[in-house]
């Protein structure tokens, strides 16, 4: 048996490349973004809403929101992985004068990419609050 012969680095594939990028895989990072936001500020004011008490702790909150933020920093850093493979995609160097498929792609994930880094922050700042207030004053 022969050993299959192997791609030079150059010409291997990437599975993220394979993947198609559209304008809703730019709106990926911002979305998670969204979704944790939601359900940080939705869970305190309901939680806070139904106490009688001005400094009622938010019991079992902390827990939740670290849970929540490592699942939304891990689905954006994963977004933000595919589209840096993708914006590494060889073709034709700037000024991109024509619009080719490989300088949409490329533009795309870079901006997929500024983005999932824009939201990786806001998500940080998201949770900021729990750690500083841990009741409801």
């Amino acid at each position: 048996m022969t050993e299959p012969e192997r791609k030079p680095n150059a010409e291997r594939r990437h599975w993220a490349r394979d993947l198609k990028v559209t304008l809703w895989t730019l709106i990926v990072p911002p979305t998670i973004w969204a979704v944790h936001f939601l359900f940080c500020y939705l869970w305190v004011a309901v939680t806070c809403a139904k106490s009688s008490r001005p400094g009622t702790a938010l019991t079992g909150f902390p827990l939740a929101t670290l849970i929540a933020t490592i699942v939304a920093l891990l689905g954006i850093v994963a977004a933000g992985y595919i589209a840096r493979v993708q914006s590494e995609t060889p073709g034709d160097p700037a000024p991109h004068e024509q619009g080719t498929a490989i300088d949409r792609l490329r533009f795309l994930a870079l901006s997929t990419r500024l983005l999932a880094g824009l939201s990786f922050v806001a998500v940080i700042f998201t949770a900021l609050p729990v750690i500083v207030f841990g009741d409801c004053r």
